[in-house]
């Protein structure tokens, strides 16, 4: 592919991960609403954004995989297929179990589109010259991360539209990222004829990690911590994982390859990346109902409010993506934007319902630079390490662990603010003197909170608003575990060459070292031999 054509094929690609990401957020300002008119519950609140973000995650590796063995190209677009079809579903769904059956089929298409995204770009550009395209990676995930609830939000607010529109305003977007990537990209697909998808090993990981996301979504409302129920659960997500990591060993070509983590690089980065996840998903679902519920803002005011956040992430993924193509060093940008991310959780984590919002809005913009200068160059260091034909395995692995973290974020937060404002709820109900029986009655709570009665309405929203900063408490903990993981890597100039090339001049030195094995080699072919070698000369010294 010559330049102009890898930038065009870029342009489809970034378009199908920012209607991908795009879709995670951009129902979070509508979530109030949705909820209250399906008459929907605070546990499927949180479900209508788990169960998009469970089915992306059990999927990922499973497509970095495949990836590896047949056509890139055909692989996006059945992603976009897929993330089509579930979102106009979505959106014509007439109950919440419905719409979060349809979520799980739009999850299924953003695994692809996320983990696909990074691998397709590390074929076409080197690690050193993808430094100059993280910015724009960053920012169209850090837009469509955190500015969704905007678009989410307007879409709300205008009569004409409404919530359904919230998921049909992503499927024009896709069929155009469609036709886009149909025309420009053109990656040459690596055939191997000794290929055996490893179906057990990605059944058995997709099943461990949604019994155990269950688990922490349900325990402590649907049942008891410590329950026969909750062991149960425990303990089947642990057996199904012991055995995936079983098959894993033994598989020819295994959906998670464990050798990768003998690589120090490898291991740390996964382990950052999950705070990575917290961050971009949890902090944008349970801002909006801040914003929302606490403080009493519109849809649309609420995605204006995290603006500051945006702009932070743009600019540092802007400005860290330069200067690491410039220089080659990209450590000391994944420090400084984990010192922000932590720094930027922590802050919000002293926040209650009453907070100044100027000063919100410094702490969101603190936390938007750690963001940008993390999401993306995470997996600059893995994607520089590993071997060329492992490339979609590693990536989609870092991919994988972010989005865990991002599932499990939304899903353990959510249910510790649920808790949490339970019990803020009773505490203030007491204090103000009012019937219990009376509150109890009434079913206080999220699903029905504009009918509630104006003073027991006023504490239920304190009580979110107050319950949200032990939310980001956690979160801002977990960006500290990240930051001390990203302090141990190893810093190694990045390569020049890119994903395709690296592949290429390997296959070249290999078939001069064969061609070199068979005897009387005539004149004509030992000058090939030595412009295979000269290639493999090249690839070995950029590895280096």
């Amino acid at each position: 592919m010559t330049h102009k054509q890898r930038i065009e094929a870029l342009v489809g690609i970034l378009l199908g991960m920012f209607v991908a990401f795009l879709s995670s957020t951009i129902v979070s300002n509508a979530l109030p609403t949705i909820i209250t008119e399906l008459h929907g519950t605070q546990d499927q609140y949180t479900w209508i954004v788990t169960a998009t973000l469970l089915a992306s995650t059990a999927t990922t590796p499973i497509w970095g995989k495949f990836a590896d063995l047949v056509s890139k190209k055909l692989l996006v677009q059945l992603s976009l297929v897929l993330f089509t079809l579930g979102s106009v579903l979505a959106g014509l769904s007439t109950s919440v179990p419905w719409l979060i059956g349809f979520r799980v089929v739009q999850g299924l298409g953003l695994g692809g589109l996320q983990a696909l995204g990074i691998i397709v770009i590390a074929a076409m550009f080197s690690p050193r010259e993808r430094g100059r395209y993280q910015g724009p990676m960053a920012a169209v995930m850090a837009v469509a991360t955190v500015a969704g609830p905007l678009l989410g939000g307007v879409i709300v607010d205008t009569s004409w539209l409404g919530w359904r529109w919230c998921f049909f305003v992503g499927a024009p977007l896709a069929v155009i990222a469609l036709v886009v990537i149909g025309r420009t990209l053109n990656l040459p697909v690596v055939k191997r004829d000794d290929v055996k998808i490893d179906y057990a090993g990605a059944t058995l990981i997709a099943a461990g990690v949604s019994v155990l996301l269950i688990w922490v979504t349900l325990a402590g409302k649907n049942f008891a911590w410590a329950s026969g129920t909750s062991y149960l659960l425990v303990a089947l997500g642990v057996v199904l994982l012991g055995l995936a990591v079983f098959v894993e060993t033994k598989a020819k070509d295994p959906v998670v390859p464990l050798r990768l983590f003998r690589d120090r690089t490898m291991t740390l980065a996964t382990l950052a990346s999950i705070a990575v996840g917290v961050a971009m998903f949890g902090g944008a679902v349970f801002l909006g109902q801040y914003f929302q519920i606490a403080r009493g803002y519109s849809p649309t005011a609420a995605g204006l409010l995290t603006l500051p956040m945006v702009v932070g992430s743009m600019l540092s993924a802007t400005v860290s993506g330069s200067l690491i193509t410039k220089y080659g060093k990209w450590k000391r940008y994944l420090v400084a934007g984990g010192i922000g991310m932590a720094a930027g959780f922590l802050l919000l984590g002293t926040t209650d319902h009453a907070t100044n919002m100027a000063l919100i809005g410094l702490y969101l913009f603190v936390l938007g630079v750690g963001m940008g200068m993390t999401m993306q160059n995470l997996v600059l260091p893995v994607q520089n390490n590993v071997a060329p034909t492992d490339l979609g395995s590693a990536s989609a692995t870092v991919a994988f662990f972010r989005s865990l973290g991002g599932a499990a974020g939304v899903s353990v937060l959510g249910a510790v603010l649920s808790s949490h404002v339970s019990d803020l709820t009773v505490k203030g109900l007491t204090d103000a003197g009012v019937d219990m029986s009376k509150a109890a009655g009434s079913g206080a709570g999220l699903s029905n909170l504009n009918e509630l009665p104006e003073q027991i309405g006023d504490i239920v929203r304190g009580a979110y608003g107050d319950a949200t900063a032990r939310v980001f408490l956690i979160a801002g903990i977990l960006a500290l575990l990240s930051l001390v993981a990203i302090a141990f890597i190893k810093e190694v100039a990045l390569k020049t060459h890119s994903g395709m090339e690296q592949l290429a001049a390997e296959r070249a030195a290999q078939a001069a070292a064969d061609v070199l094995s068979v005897g009387g080699a005539d004149s004509e072919m030992i000058s090939e031999v030595d412009e295979l070698e000269e290639k493999a000369g090249s690839a070995r010294h950029a590895r280096r």
